[in-house]
């Protein structure tokens, strides 16, 4: 294991190339849903697209405005659940929120680099920010659940 300052340092060094060079930072041509949240306190914004194969996302979209927290954190959201499931992303969003409200605890190997993140939760003010995303995803899925419409878009 790394020393804290290295392991810090290697922790913000991910999360600005994700902020820099997000994951999955497109529009899908064909949406089964599109989800959209806003956080009022910093303005940051997030959409959504999700394309289903039954319950599992298959391809998903990310568009965001916002802080290096909240950009980050759905960049790597994207990787971590494409091709998961409705209730495998429930339980990783689950895991996420609470590592974002313990900073002590020690995070679970499934989120992956979302590990980086952990250090969020020592400022409760950007907390909104990391889970933003996830927050976005949850209503995408219940969108799914609840028969939401399919999305097509012009091709550019």
């Amino acid at each position: 294991m790394l020393p804290e300052p290295q392991l810090d340092e290697l922790y913000r060094e991910l999360i600005l190339d994700h902020y820099k060079s997000p994951r999955n930072h497109r529009r899908l041509a064909r949406a089964d849903v599109v989800a959209e949240g806003y956080n009022p306190a910093c303005g940051d914004e997030v959409e959504l697209d999700l394309a289903f194969d039954g319950a599992t996302i298959e391809d998903i979209g990310l568009v965001s405005r916002g802080c290096s927290i909240s950009k980050a954190s759905g960049s790597m959201m994207t990787e971590l659940v494409k091709g998961k499931d409705a209730g495998q992303i429930r339980r990783l969003a689950a895991e996420f929120n609470k590592m974002m409200t313990d900073p002590e605890g020690e995070p679970p190997e499934a989120l992956g680099d979302l590990e980086a993140l952990q250090g969020v939760a020592k400022f409760a003010v950007r907390v909104k920010c990391a889970t933003l995303p996830w927050h976005t995803l949850e209503d995408g899925l219940a969108q799914h659940e609840n028969g939401g419409g399919a999305v097509k878009r012009e091709e550019i």
